[in-house]
């Protein structure tokens, strides 16, 4: 077998490695993205604890950068201190590196039945089904992957090239430290590419005096993964992962000067060279993990000093350029993406706000309260420069299409704009009239508000998707949730009057309950009727609820 068909062959089964993971990771996300966010922002209260959230968070996941973004957002957000952030990854790390242990195990089987049960699953008119059965056919073809790996890389035990590689890589530690770092990189992900060197190396392709420069740098690869894909951030968000390539990047290197001098041999200790692999990934990361907590707040302290602040705050603009180019306004279809574009802008301020709100009850702190009204202004300019901008596009050259694009992209500006007012107006003023009266929630109020602020949160990332991908089952699912959601409030103010009877943290709180909820239902159906055009386009939607 030629050297280009080895290689199509094993490219092909790492590409099916690549997209497995991802579709068992997306389909977790949406199938469980928000309960899985809540209860890792509820962990976040020790170093420990954060630790052990995101070793768990990692495995459900299946992916240390995931998890990286998610910490970084909290971070971001305000929600947990960049020390705990940087715990959670280091937790996330060893979960990740866990998750290569199960999957090397001899789960064969295991592929076709994954395979009948994500098809079977896939078919239900249930969207919660239908993610399930997106993870279970994940999980078969990652399996199945798995073994095409094997399959095709068994002929290159006969190739002339790859001997002298390797042959090369072991008087040069460093260069194969450095390989499989960048190997990591490009596959985005620590787990598929320790899958694919125990792979090799069950094959015998891998000599054994280059398990550990190769193990380490896969790690380091792995730890720069998510500090790129935040280097754009603000400051809070960065110094999460870039604290993770500190400690575990660090730790890495420090592991490969060892070996360099002392040159350990691990294969004496494991059966096979891709058992010496796998363990050593999640020694290294248990290592790194246990070494590392007690100095997250050092680093922590460090980069925030190191890394330059912007000083900007999220109420300002982030930055002052804008994808509202004048010089497009002669071309209609790349104005209209421009001014989709500046949408999306606008949604990352409403949800900013929309998370935040309820952290104003919980928790009133005044300098938050500001930063929601100056989200507020935010959101006012871009209200008023889109919809200018989509007023200035000539008439005369829109075509139908067109024409209502910049209807819906107008009407959606408007309505994000309400739901900020509402926010800001309305619910911000709640906010201190409770802290103001000391009122407080009861238990089951409490509860209650929170189901449903979770659900408005997550139909608002629902309806901010659709702005963009304008997806039929999406419009579907998100016009589904106005009944849900009314019917949320009609029971909570049922609940409500029933605990006014003898509870006296029901009446306290009282109006501020009931208006809250109605708040949040409005914003509901605000955010509801960013899905009627497509399903109007479709011919889906109805004129009238009158039968």
């Amino acid at each position: 077998m030629s050297g280009s068909i080895i290689f199509i062959n094993l490219a092909g089964a790492v590409a099916l490695l690549l997209w497995a993971t991802r579709m068992v990771r997306t389909g977790i996300e949406r199938a469980y993205g928000e309960v899985l966010r809540e209860r890792m922002r509820s962990a976040l209260s020790n170093p420990f604890k954060a630790a052990v959230a995101g070793f768990f968070l990692a495995i459900a996941l299946q992916s240390a950068t995931a998890v990286a973004l998610i910490v970084s957002g909290f971070t971001a957000s305000g929600y947990v201190a960049a020390t705990i952030g940087i715990s959670a990854l280091l937790g996330a790390d060893l979960g990740s590196a866990f998750v290569t242990r199960i999957l090397r195990r001899d789960l064969s089987l295991l592929v076709p039945i994954f395979l009948i049960a994500g098809t079977i699953a896939y078919r239900t008119t249930a969207r919660r089904w239908q993610e399930m059965g997106r993870i279970f056919f994940g999980l078969g073809l990652l399996l199945l992957s798995l073994r095409l790996i094997g399959e095709a890389s068994q002929p290159l035990k006969d190739s002339h090239v790859l001997p002298i590689i390797m042959g090369y890589l072991e008087q040069d530690w460093v260069t194969a430290f450095a390989l499989a770092a960048l190997l990591a990189w490009l596959f985005h992900s620590s787990v598929a590419t320790i899958l694919l060197l125990a792979s090799l190396a069950s094959h015998g392709l891998v000599p054994p005096v280059l398990i550990i420069p190769f193990v380490l740098g896969v790690n380091f690869g792995g730890a720069v993964i998510g500090a790129m894909l935040t280097r754009g951030d603000e400051k809070a968000a960065r110094i999460v992962p870039l604290g993770n390539v500190l400690i575990r990047g660090f730790g890495m290197v420090f592991a490969l000067a060892l070996q360099l001098v002392w040159k350990f041999d691990l294969t004496v200790h494991f059966a096979t060279p891709a058992d010496a692999i796998v363990w050593l990934h999640v020694a290294a990361n248990a290592i790194v993990m246990v070494l590392g907590l007690p100095f997250a707040g050092t680093v922590a302290g460090l980069l925030d000093k190191w890394i330059a602040d912007p000083k900007k705050d999220d109420g300002e603009e982030m930055t002052q350029l804008s994808a509202l180019n004048p010089s497009d306004l002669t071309n209609p279809p790349r104005a209209l993406d421009n001014a989709t574009r500046e949408i999306i802008g606008m949604c990352d301020r409403i949800e900013v706000m929309l998370t935040r709100i309820f952290d104003a009850f919980l928790h009133p702190d005044e300098p938050q309260m500001k930063q929601i009204e100056r989200l507020d202004d935010s959101v006012d300019r871009f209200n008023r420069e889109i919809k200018l901008y989509l007023a200035k596009i000539a008439a005369g050259d829109l075509n139908a299409d067109a024409a209502r694009r910049q209807q819906e992209l107008i009407e959606a500006t408007i309505n994000l704009e309400q739901v900020g007012d509402i926010i800001s107006q309305s619910m911000l003023i709640k906010a201190r009239k409770k802290q103001a009266r000391g009122a407080s929630f009861s238990e089951q109020g409490l509860k209650e508000l929170t189901t449903m602020h979770q659900r408005v949160v997550r139909n608002a990332r629902l309806a901010f998707n659709l702005i963009v991908n304008r997806d039929l089952d999406h419009a579907r699912q998100l016009v589904a949730e106005k009944e849900i959601v009314r019917e949320m409030v009609r029971n909570s103010e049922e609940n409500h009057i029933r605990r006014l009877g003898g509870n006296v943290t029901s009446i306290d709180s009282s109006s501020i309950h009931i208006d809250t909820m109605r708040d949040l239902k409005e914003i509901n159906s605000l955010l509801v009727s960013i899905a009627y055009p497509v399903l109007a386009q479709a011919g889906q939607l109805r004129t009238s609820r009158l039968l």
